[in-house]
């Protein structure tokens, strides 16, 4: 079958997601932006796409981020102002969902997505298993990047810093504060570990809610929190000219004590700059 280039209106496309999958039915608001994402050129085995089409306007020039904006100079808290403004966007679905970058003691890096779990002076704190992939890497090179992506906001910040664990008793804390059944998935899943099928999961999770049924689940000793504490802090904020406004708030290494080229002071030992896009 020869290569077919065609282009669909949002009139088009609920039959384009029927032929893709049939159980899936999506509610689509009919904007050029959306209509260029399907702007792309397919073949029959669905192997080759040109995705040079899929582009979507930002903010215009007049709605850009300045200095000026900032809500505060302590970027922890001009952190805490773009996180409160996500909660409350109705199209962000979750906005402590982040991106958790680690990498291995020789430099091979993994991603995937957890939950900002709390946040503070000292740093950003999630929960996860210790001895999944993430948190072996970590053991070996506890050096993390957070990237939380608000796309109705047009905006983006990228935290990366050292992590270390945190308390058993705050762990411990937490853990007891999920709902039972969270409780127990975590028991069961001895993350990224192999196992034969969904049906062990299953059985497993059976198992241990009958164990279970009148008592407390222990909190297992592979599960628990981490904290990454921020040296650096980007606040992005996308341009539909793609000039984004990229404000960078970094921890001065130790022994540095004056300002670079184009930095300017900001609050408790953090200085600040402005990136180009």
């Amino acid at each position: 079958m020869k290569y077919q280039s065609r282009f669909f209106t949002s009139r088009n496309i609920g039959n384009i997601v029927k032929f893709i999958e049939p159980s899936v039915t999506l509610t689509i608001r009919s904007t050029p932006s959306f209509t260029s994402f399907f702007c792309r050129k397919f073949t029959d085995s669905g192997t080759n796409m040109d995705l040079s089409n899929m582009r979507k306007s930002y903010k215009s020039d007049q709605e850009c981020f300045e200095e000026a904006q900032l809500t505060s100079l302590d970027p922890i808290k001009q952190f805490g102002s773009w996180f409160d403004q996500a909660t409350k966007c109705p199209e962000v679905g979750e906005a402590n969902a982040m991106c958790l970058a680690t990498a291995t003691k020789d430099g091979r890096p993994s991603a995937r997505m957890v939950l900002l779990k709390g946040y503070s002076e000292e740093g950003f704190r999630f929960f996860t298993n210790y001895e999944s992939r993430k948190g072996a890497e970590l053991d070996c090179n506890p050096h993390a990047c957070l990237v939380f992506y608000w796309e109705p906001l047009n905006r983006q910040i990228r935290i990366e810093g050292t992590v270390e664990r945190i308390p058993y008793e705050i762990s411990c804390d937490y853990f007891h504060s999920r709902p039972k059944s969270s409780q127990i998935g975590a028991v069961v899943s001895r993350q990224s570990t192999v196992i034969p099928s969904r049906q062990y999961l299953r059985d497993k999770n059976a198992e241990l809610e009958e164990k279970y049924k009148d008592t407390n689940v222990p909190l297992p000793d592979y599960w628990g929190g981490y904290i990454v504490k921020p040296h650096l802090i980007e606040f992005w904020q996308g341009q539909t000219n793609r000039l984004h406004d990229r404000i960078v708030f970094l921890r001065p290494k130790e022994g540095e004590t004056e300002l670079g080229d184009m930095q300017h002071q900001a609050e408790v030992g953090w200085i600040y700059q402005r990136l180009s896009p």
